[in-house]
């Protein structure tokens, strides 16, 4: 399993601790609300619908919901506008970061991520300079104890591009215009999606002694703590050592 896959483990092992801070009310509202801004009707917005989807597994309200459907259909009353941004960095020892936001006040989030970047040794880098590095991608993430055999199937007859398993995890890569698609067809053969997402893969990965994965792995955390972070991507091999401390 890719480095990459392997944060997206992580992620969603640390899950129930955001859920406890009530971060990811505030993500999962954002993501409604975005979702939202190609039709209000998720009968008609598989995007939409996804995204309620897993704002219901998180037991997010009812009203929080529908105030952030209004919201991305320009029917909420707070006059904020949303604005999808994907800022790009490095990272120590150089490790290429790409950072998307949802956020309704540019100023703010930048302040805040480049004081990630800096005090964690690293650097904002301007457009186009990190991004070549990656290609988006749906990221599908199913339940542990899932199929890998029917899943590959149901995912490369659905127009999946690649499936990985580690142990009991099970990720899929989808062209990012397939991802609601996949994802459909997968709810629809019986498998339970533990998360999905688009994300930034890299076309190349580098690897880092312990200590110096550690301190990226440190800066990735504090830039997904801030409030305005939807996702956070990097080009880090993280080996399968670094992977037990992280999640030990």
């Amino acid at each position: 399993m890719s480095g990459h896959s392997k944060w997206s483990t992580i992620k969603r092992k640390k899950g129930a601790e955001d859920a406890k801070r009530g971060r990811i009310f505030t993500r999962l509202a954002r993501e409604i609300s975005m979702a939202a801004r190609s039709g209000s009707d998720p009968d008609s917005n598989p995007g939409l619908r996804l995204a309620i989807d897993k704002a219901r597994a998180a037991n997010m309200p009812k009203d929080n919901i529908q105030r952030a459907i209004a919201r991305g259909a320009g029917e909420g009353d707070d006059g904020a506008v949303l604005e999808e941004i994907t800022y790009e960095g490095y990272g120590p020892s150089g490790v290429a970061i790409l950072v998307d936001v949802v956020t309704d006040n540019k100023n703010r989030t930048l302040a805040e991520i480049k004081h990630a970047f800096s005090r964690s040794g690293g650097a904002l880098a301007s457009a186009g300079s990190v991004m070549w590095q990656f290609e988006q991608k749906g990221l599908i993430s199913l339940a542990e104890g899932s199929d890998f055999d029917n899943a590959f199937l149901v995912a490369a007859e659905a127009g999946a591009e690649d499936v990985e398993a580690d142990g009991a995890d099970i990720s899929i890569y989808t062209p990012r215009e397939l991802l609601a698609h996949v994802t459909e067809a997968l709810k629809e053969a019986g498998f339970e999606i533990d998360d999905y997402e688009l994300t930034w893969k890299p076309k190349n990965e580098i690897s880092l002694d312990k200590d110096d994965t550690l301190k990226v792995m440190g800066m990735i955390e504090k830039l997904e703590e801030l409030d305005d972070v939807h996702s956070v991507s990097s080009n880090l091999e993280i080996t399968d050592e670094v992977l037990a401390t992280l999640v030990a």
